[in-house]
């Protein structure tokens, strides 16, 4: 993923609500929000060149996601292993609060840079691991972002997201209002602009909500409402070239 809304209410009716933008290069194989073949359990897209994926829920009641993190300065190990890997093992390891653990004392180092949130229906962590090393920490209460940066790093799209979902969930349509921001493709004024190394022109492409491309742009846009009866309302909108539309899946779990 690459830009994330979440309002985290745990004892609430609802307490997980969601939703998020995956950018990626559209040459880059994927399979389209489903259960797994080989793991069924799990319910989420897939990238199909490293077997990861970037979003994905266990019907036993987990949810992880995960971003990068834009930092050309931060140095990537020989041989990182893929980031999506790291979604597959927070649904699957017997103790997740454990096994993050393991990862901010040091297992993390072994990747790329990365925001990894994952939870029970109870607890959700947020881990980062960025260029002064790697922080973990349970996400309070509230409406959060995370886009490509650290949780709730201000940035102009983690805000218009943050707050859409924000409106939408006081007095708007669940999930429609709530994905609106996230289809806007207008990049940032440029003194809004973050300075992450990339240079003025990509910043700006990279800066909208919803980006559109002929080689890049946003692949995916995902909800996933979780109620407190373990009940799963999770969907997709995919888009390839040019943003035009590819289809739709709707599940509740």
């Amino acid at each position: 993923m690459c830009l994330i809304a979440f309002d985290h209410r745990p004892g609430d009716a609802w307490p997980l609500r969601l939703v998020a933008n995956r950018d990626e290069f559209h040459a880059r194989p994927a399979a389209p929000l489903a259960a797994w073949d080989d793991a069924p359990e799990i319910i989420g897209g897939r990238d199909l060149e490293a077997g990861g994926t970037w979003l994905a829920v266990h019907r036993r009641g987990r949810f992880a996601a995960v971003t990068n993190v834009r930092d050309p300065e931060l140095r990537v190990p020989d041989g990182a292993p893929s980031r999506g890997g790291l979604v597959y093992d927070a649904l699957t390891h017997p103790d997740l609060a454990a096994w993050l653990t393991r990862l901010e004392r040091g297992e993390a180092l072994r990747y790329a840079g990365f925001n990894l949130l994952a939870g029970d229906g109870e607890r959700l962590w947020h881990l980062h691991r960025g260029r002064e090393g790697v922080a973990l920490h349970e996400v309070p209460p509230g409406t959060h972002g995370l886009s490509n940066a650290s949780l709730d790093t201000p940035w102009p799209k983690l805000i218009e997201a943050r707050q859409g979902l924000g409106a939408a969930l006081r007095h708007g349509r669940w999930p429609e209002d709530a994905l609106a921001p996230l289809a806007d493709p207008h990049p940032a004024d440029d003194h809004a602009l973050p300075d992450t190394g990339v240079g003025l022109a990509l910043e700006r492409t990279l800066s909208s909500p919803f980006i559109v491309g002929e080689q890049y742009g946003t692949r995916a846009m995902t909800w996933l409402g979780w109620h407190e009866s373990g009940r799963m309302e999770i969907g997709e909108r995919r888009f390839g070239p040019g943003g035009i539309a590819l289809g739709e899946t709707r599940l509740s779990l």
